[in-house]
This record gives C-alpha cells, sequence and structure tokens, in this order.
C-alpha cells in the first residue's frame, strides 16, 4: 500500500533525506529507529505532505497511485493520518471540534463521547486544544483524533516521547486498537509506521519490519527487536558506524565492479 523509492528531500537548500526506499503492506506496523536529528521526522512529514518538505528525487505511491505532488489536506482525505511528537496549542479551538472535523463517519455526540472515554479525555473535550495539556494528555489527544479519522495509514512521531508509563500503556492500547492488531493481518485495513528512539513502544506494540535511520539514510532493516537489542546494547554510535563502514565499501572500484 505505500512504497518510497529513491526518495530524496530537501528543506530550504539543504538535502535531509538520501535515496531512501521502503514498502509497507496492508496490515503491516513497520517501525524507524534512528538518533535524534536523523530524517526519521522529515520522513514522515514528507509523507504526509507538509510543504516545508520538497522532494527532489523519487517518489510516494499509496495505494496504488503517486502521491507525491498531492498536497497536505488531499492526501489526509486519501487516507493518511499523523500524530505528532510536538503538537501545537491551538487556542481558541475545543477539543471537541477537532474530533468532530476528524471524523471520518458522520459527526454524533455519542461517537465523540465514546472516543473520548476510551482515550480517557471525557474532561477535555470542551478545554481548547493541548492548552495547558500534560504530556500523556497531548499523545492521548492526538490518539483521539487518529482514530476519529480512522486512516489507512497511520504515522505516528515518537509516541512515547515525553510520557509516563502508565500512559504509555493506555497508549499502546490505543496504537494496538487503531492498527487493529486483533485482527488476522489479511483482515485489517490500517497499516502503520512509527518512527522512535528509545524504543520503548515495542513494549506495548509490535511491528513487523524495522529500519534505522542515521544522517538521513535508511542503514539497515530487519527485526525490529533485534535492532532494538543492538542499539540497547551499542548505541547508535555502532548504527552510524555500521553506515560510514558500508559508505566506504561501496565507494571502492572492486564492490561496484560488475559481476560476470
Amino acid at each position: 500500500m505505500l512504497k518510497i523509492k529513491n526518495l530524496a528531500v530537501a528543506v530550504g537548500d539543504k538535502e535531509i533525506l538520501h535515496d531512501v526506499s521502503l514498502t509497507i503492506r496492508r496490515g503491516e506496523t513497520h517501525v524507524l529507529f534512528g538518533p535524534n536529528g536523523s530524517g526519521k521526522t522529515t520522513l514522515l512529514a514528507t509523507i504526509m505532505g507538509f510543504p516545508k518538505y520538497r522532494v527532489i528525487r523519487g517518489s510516494i505511491s499509496f495505494k496504488g497511485k503517486d502521491i507525491t505532488g498531492l498536497s497536505l489536506d488531499e492526501r489526509a482525505r486519501f487516507g493518511i493520518g499523523m500524530s505528532f511528537q510536538r503538537p501545537p496549542v491551538v487556542r481558541g479551538v475545543e477539543t471537541r471540534d477537532m474530533v468532530a472535523a476528524c471524523l471520518k463517519e458522520p459527526e454524533s455526540e455519542e461517537t465523540i463521547n465514546k472516543l473520548a472515554s476510551r482515550t480517557n479525555l471525557a474532561d477535555f473535550l470542551h478545554r481548547e486544544i493541548n492548552y495547558g495539556f500534560s504530556g500523556g494528555e497531548i499523545k492521548r489527544s492526538e490518539m483521539m483524533q487518529l482514530m476519529a479519522q480512522k486512516p489507512e495509514l497511520a504515522l505516528l512521531d515518537e509516541p512515547e516521547s515525553g510520557v509516563d508509563l502508565e500512559n504509555i500503556a493506555l497508549i499502546g492500547k490505543l496504537i494496538n486498537e487503531l492498527l487493529e492488531k486483533d485482527c488476522l493481518i489479511v483482515n485489517r485495513k490500517c497499516m502503520g509506521l512509527i518512527i522512535t528512539h528509545t524504543g520503548h513502544i515495542l513494549d506495548y506494540v509490535n511491528a513487523r519490519t524495522g529500519y534505522v535511520m542515521c544522517d538521513g539514510v535508511i542503514g539497515c532493516e530487519g527485526d525490529p527487536h533485534e535492532i532494538l537489542a543492538v542499539v540497547r546494547e551499542k548505541g547508535y554510535e555502532e548504527c552510524i558506524r555500521c553506515l560510514m563502514k558500508r559508505r566506504g565499501m561501496m565507494s571502492r572500484p572492486e564492490v561496484n565492479k560488475e559481476v560476470p
């Protein structure tokens, strides 16, 4: 359903992502690890279509359609949703109104109240968006909006960041519900791409494939729990060293030489 091919992205005059490729199929959950500043959020924001992030090479296809040139709102209507690591405070707009705007189905007080109850935000519906919210409350509000939208592709930016253990457990439960983890993979309608620095979210949400991004490049792909074990033991410094070593090998003529 999501296919990214040789994607290069610039912000201003600086190229941030370099020839990124990955594929996520319907019902799958993938996780992208990486140190801070490695380009993880840039990738999500580019998939979502934020105009600040300019595609200079490559393409993004979703549900068989090239969406590289679509606007942010067109992508949202097409079935892509995103939760942010640090969403803004929006004064003058009630949380209830934002949830109502996100609803995929016709607006109803019953549906909104059910979503608020499931996210423990029943007392927050008439408060301004994120104003005075704790870290956990902000992340639960993001999940409530995504659950209202019912996207076919959920992009989750550091869902465990700034959240205590109790809230991480609830957010993990909500992510599993959003991604329909209680269904067989062939019956799921939603797929997910989670980015994480710490990997704590994997204690609550299972992922099929993991990647490590360093310096705007995907350095490796494999079992997410195996990748996380290496990161926890040796740190991202080992991933950076591995990437630099691979870059050095690929620049050697004998490596690039065609094999008969």
